[in-house]
């Protein structure tokens, strides 16, 4: 990412609104852009890309840029994992690995719990965390319960929730008035 834009350049193109997450154009860039538009598009994976010169920008880390008044030096993420959600409250600028913590359940998951699966070969539940590009057993388990437990426990151990705002361990077992 071109990170030549400066501050002051941000600041004449364009009006951030932290509340709301959109940037709105301040100048008329060419004759399809009028004063006020929301500028930018979203792509399919859902991310906000705005033009400025000619140079494209990932709208949360010119919103990052546009507040704190420095290019984020790690990954700027999304707290409720919706990239097209760029409001102040939603982006913090955290490492690689914290950033990864808080991906979303993948769509391949089937028991709605990160890191617990069944086994069918053994017919137990099976829970495991990734740590730094490596996976951690957490052991098997006859029941899923027991299973989503352990799941929370290493996430706790780890300090995902530092970084995992919404750890489908933690609301499963929320939900089931279990912690």
């Amino acid at each position: 990412m071109n990170n030549k834009l400066t501050y002051e350049e941000l600041h004449r193109q364009l009006m951030y609104n932290p509340w709301n997450g959109l940037f709105y154009r301040k100048i008329k860039s060419n004759r399809n852009v009028r004063i006020g538009d929301i500028a930018g598009y979203t792509n399919p994976d859902g991310y906000v890309y705005i033009s400025i010169n000619g140079e494209y920008y990932l709208a949360h880390r010119l919103a990052w840029f546009y507040v704190k008044g420095y290019w984020p030096e790690n990954i700027i993420d999304h707290k409720y994992r919706t990239p097209s959600n760029n409001k102040w409250n939603n982006l913090r600028h955290v490492s690689q690995s914290c950033n990864i913590r808080n991906s979303k359940k993948s769509t391949r998951n089937t028991s709605g719990v990160v890191g617990v699966c069944f086994h069918k070969s053994k017919q137990k539940w099976q829970a495991d965390i990734k740590l730094v590009s490596k996976r951690k057993y957490l052991g098997m388990y006859f029941n899923f319960i027991d299973a989503v437990k352990a799941r929370w426990e290493a996430e706790k151990k780890y300090e995902f929730p530092n970084c995992c705002t919404i750890s489908t361990a933690y609301v499963y077992l929320k939900k089931e008035n279990l912690i």
